[in-house]
């Protein structure tokens, strides 16, 4: 069996839809390879899961010789000990997983051509969130800053009929919890992993300048200390000191009161499962008034790509009887952004079955639902692929889920 080429370490990404990468591979490409801790299976249409062996600094550092040396398979299992790291990085810098994935790619291209040049002066996780932080700045000096419909514009007013979708690139998308690194925060860190993937959070960060950003999770989510940040960007510890002042401030002052993990583990695990239980149901028996006494009284629905956002329970009410309670849903739960969230199969009368559609997103206050965040498939709007977004059946392979709904699969 040959070795694990280039192309396959940077393709080959966990989690992420084959057919999202630029590079992708085929099946039998992605088989485990002698020697290497990271077992990979594919299947045609589904995820990649990548399980690697847990590593010391010592064996980073021989491994990161061996390639040094031209071994691709080390680089590789270089790599992989840090690539979902990597990735919720990139996310956060940029709050599309689809440009996370084009900076990720990036840096793994620019971590191997300057391998040579890494002289050990500071760690190799240091070494690659540096790589990785400033190909997402450059991410951000060619694309526009994601945000959602919320602050897009005005809420809808009364009898307001649905905005054209808006299918340029400029929305936050959802990121799986699944795709989260499964080491712990570093005692050094300020947020949970979970917490820095939030919603509110990612739109925060998004109203920060791309220098503040990369400073403020490399310092509160990623735990590095003031005079290693300075290292990776460049610049110096005095700038770095006052950049991250004036991130905290502003994080503070847009960014949640109370994080969603704070909230669902005051909430219980039972109160929680009885939440999602009668969000879907209500959603499935069209009973308006049940969904609409789950709600806060400010509560709000937005449906990226679509502008148009609603508010407060009348304009909910309406737009609910108007659109999504006229169709016929099946649920799943799943879990987005460190939120509780469920994947909805809507009823397709052409094709006489259910298909993957969208992704809602619970935002939790005050015991009740304070905003649903619907992240809506290209599908829906037939979508070319160059146009971005991601289909039904990807989106749902992200969070996990099948194409097809499992009751309706079982009755098959």
């Amino acid at each position: 069996m040959t070795p694990i080429s280039l192309s396959q370490v940077i393709t080959c990404a966990p989690f992420v839809p084959v057919m999202m990468v630029s590079l992708a591979l085929a099946p039998q490409d992605c088989a485990r390879q002698p020697g290497s801790s990271a077992a990979l299976s594919v299947s045609v249409g589904t995820v990649a899961r990548v399980s690697v062996t847990g590593r010391t600094a010592v064996d980073e550092l021989s491994l990161l010789r061996a390639a040094a040396a031209g071994d691709e398979a080390a680089f590789g299992e270089l790599v992989e000990m840090h690539r979902a790291g990597l990735r919720a990085h990139c996310y956060r810098m940029l709050g599309s997983l689809h440009d996370a994935e084009d900076a990720l790619q990036d840096a793994l291209l620019r971590a191997w051509r300057g391998l040579a040049g890494f002289e050990g002066r500071s760690s190799v996780r240091g070494w690659l969130y540096a790589i990785a932080t400033n190909a997402a700045i450059d991410v951000t000096r060619h694309r526009a800053r994601r945000e959602l419909p919320v602050s897009f514009g005005p809420a809808a007013g009364p009898g307001a009929d649905m905005d054209e979708a808006v299918l340029d690139p400029i929305w936050i998308e959802p990121f799986p919890d699944r795709l989260l690194p499964a080491e712990p925060a570093l005692p050094e860190a300020s947020y949970e992993q979970r917490e820095a993937i939030e919603i509110a959070f990612v739109v925060a960060l998004q109203a920060l300048p791309a220098q503040q950003r990369a400073v403020f999770l490399l310092r509160e989510v990623l735990g590095f200390s003031a005079a290693e940040i300075a290292g990776q960007l460049g610049t110096s510890v005095a700038s770095v000191t006052s950049l991250l002042q004036r991130a905290r401030a502003r994080v503070q002052r847009t960014g949640p009161a109370t994080s969603q993990q704070a909230t669902l583990r005051a909430l219980g695990d039972q109160r929680i499962r009885q939440t999602v239980r009668q969000y879907a149901d209500a959603l499935e028996r069209g009973d308006a008034d049940r969904l609409i006494a789950m709600l806060t009284r400010d509560a709000t629905w937005s449906m990226p790509p679509i502008p148009t956002w609603f508010s407060g329970h009348d304009r909910i009410r309406e737009f609910l009887l108007r659109w999504p309670l006229t169709d016929t849903w099946m649920h799943a739960p799943v879990r987005c952004n460190g939120q509780l969230a469920l994947g909805c199969y809507l009823f397709d009368d052409e094709t006489g079955n259910f298909e993957p559609a969208v992704i809602d997103v619970l935002t939790m206050a005050d015991g009740g639902i304070s905003a649903i965040t619907a992240f809506m498939s290209s599908d829906m709007f037939r979508q070319p692929a160059a146009a971005g977004g991601f289909t039904g059946p990807e989106l749902f392979g992200l969070v996990g889920l099948p194409a097809v709904p499992e009751a309706t699969a079982a009755e098959d």
